[in-house]
């Protein structure tokens, strides 16, 4: 019997077009509920799909401490994730909350 050989998923290997950033981010806001480690996760994911060097020039902020930030355990402040946010193209929009 052959052996199937298995790789781990990874988001940022899919996220190619602006679409495809927006449409993830989205979803992932709409999973998170009140997670935010989960939001933060995602803006690493769509940072290591963009690359991580350039973010890390434009924002100005070292890329491992970036890494670390953004890896889902880190507790990066919100100024941080403004300049991330700024850096990749995306902006925050507040709509109300649907019941």
């Amino acid at each position: 019997m052959a052996r199937t050989k298995l790789r781990k998923w990874d988001s940022a290997e899919h996220l190619k077009t602006e679409d495809d950033v927006s449409l993830y981010l989205e979803a992932c806001l709409d999973e998170a509920g009140d997670d935010a480690a989960f939001i933060v996760k995602a803006l690493g994911t769509i940072a290591r799909a963009k690359g991580m060097t350039q973010l890390s020039r434009d924002t100005g902020l070292g890329r491992e401490s970036l890494y670390k930030a953004l890896s889902g355990e880190g507790n990066p402040s919100f100024a941080t994730i403004l300049k991330v946010t700024s850096a990749l193209g995306i902006r925050l929009h507040a709509r109300a909350a649907l019941e």
